[in-house]
């Protein structure tokens, strides 16, 4: 069997690996760690390579081969139908056909020194250390050392021994209360920092956070100006979204036509929006086929470029834990062993920044094809159609609600100005300050 870190395991499918020290805690031996329950966790005296490696699954107690060097028996109970043996970050797995009752479990170890100070094996070497596990029906009692002829198991019975004992079923259940808490409240600090990222550095009102339409367009231009408008009164609101409205209109030239005239008129006077505006089909229809409404066209607006989003740095996501008397690490740099147990030490991926790009689309611009409507090629930029963009500025100043009629409105408003935006901003923004 081949073994990384002179470590392999017994568990359930799907189930984690135990931690070093739980697997240990409250044991006389340290070869198998039992006191996680469902799982086993074992030592070898070789760090990477093939040991041998035998299981045994007996009705009764078998009898114990004198030329075992080290030998322990804990006591297990399977969690599952289909324990197995699993290797090192689970590169394999072999189904051990036990029962869901209680066993004794017996490991035992020989050239376990000569494996340790192999360290690594290679193809063709020859075999350093090799274990057999034997498993039979018994009552759980305590684990006991049944043999120690070698200087590493000498070292690992001794760091079972220095642990603290295993936590008690209500210790266990509040660690893991506490965990949850703490991994809430992280996924918590998660999503309002990166909400504040969006709102462009400061957390939304409940009312923008709820208002719906097209806020989350319109942050990309002027976060400031959002945060201004979803604090206005609704006076001044409804104020902006006929501005806007009108500034629309007023750029795509469509002014002096009178059914424009007066839906701008209607918003104006909060009255109902009269036809063609009562039915966007015919808004539409009306739009095309008037002589009147001029071609106008002009360069897409694009937000300014803003710097990525920056995740806050990960936190380890392992379950909760134990302190040691002393850590294992220390305990074996002092027995001259050489090198640390436990696992792996895992390098989490970096946090790279996301960038707009990467963000699925908040907002769907429609611009109109044809002779009026978006053109653009790779060698040029796109332009779109401000009466187009004009009409639904229109629409949406009339909405029932203040606050989505103003952000709607300056968004369509913003649309239509294209490339010349921040003009239309400036004075959206000196129609929404608060006056002393």
């Amino acid at each position: 069997m081949q073994v990384h870190y002179g470590q392999i395991y017994v568990h359930g499918p799907g189930s984690l690996n135990p931690d070093l020290c739980e697997a240990f805690a409250g044991q006389s031996g340290g070869l198998c760690g039992a006191a996680v329950p469902g799982a086993l966790w074992l030592n070898t005296g070789l760090h990477t390579g093939d040991v041998g490696f035998a299981v045994e699954v007996h009705d009764e107690e078998p009898p114990l081969d004198p030329g075992w060097e080290d030998v322990v028996e804990v006591s297990f109970h399977p969690e599952s139908e289909d324990t197995c043996l699993v290797s090192w970050a689970g590169q394999a797995a072999w189904d051990l056909g036990l029962a869901r009752t209680d066993y004794r479990v017996r490991y035992c170890g020989r050239g376990m020194d000569e494996g340790r100070e192999l360290d690594t094996r290679v193809s063709g070497e020859p075999a350093a250390d090799s274990y057999l596990l034997q498993f039979w029906p018994a009552p759980p009692q305590a684990d006991r050392v049944v043999r120690q002829a070698s200087r590493a198991a000498a070292y690992w019975n001794r760091f079972a021994r220095q642990l603290p004992p295993p936590p008690t079923p209500e210790q266990r259940a509040e660690a893991e209360r506490l965990a949850r808490r703490a991994a809430e409240r992280a996924a918590e600090e998660r999503r309002l920092h990166f909400e504040r990222w969006a709102w462009g550095g400061r957390s939304p009102s409940g009312r923008l956070r709820d208002v719906r339409g097209n806020v989350r367009g319109l942050l990309r231009f002027d976060s400031e100006l959002v945060h201004t408008l979803g604090a206005a009164p609704s006076e001044v609101q409804r104020a902006v979204a006929a501005l806007a409205a009108r500034r629309a209109c007023e750029a795509a030239g469509l002014l002096d036509i009178s059914w424009v005239a007066r839906a701008l008129t209607a918003v104006t006077e909060r009255r109902p929006l009269p036809p063609p505006f009562d039915d966007a089909d015919r808004m539409w229809e009306t739009l095309c086929s008037d002589p009147q409404v001029p071609s106008r066209s002009v360069r897409r607006a694009e937000p300014p470029e803003r710097p990525p989003y920056r995740p806050l740095p990960s936190r380890s996501a392992a379950g909760p834990t134990w302190d040691t008397a002393s850590e294992p690490g220390d305990v074996e740099r002092k027995a001259g062993l050489g090198r640390s147990p436990g696992r792996l030490p895992s390098t989490p991926a970096g946090d790279r920044p996301v960038s707009l790009g990467e963000m699925p689309p908040l907002v769907a611009m429609v611009c109109a094809s044809g002779a009026s409507g978006s053109s653009g090629t790779s060698n040029g930029p796109e332009r779109i159609s401000q009466p187009h963009f004009a009409l639904p500025a229109v629409l949406a100043a009339a909405d029932p609600d203040p606050l989505k009629a103003a952000l709607d409105a300056v968004w369509h408003a913003v649309g239509t100005y294209g490339v010349h935006y921040p003009e239309l901003l400036e004075e959206v923004r000196s129609c929404a300050a608060p006056t002393e």
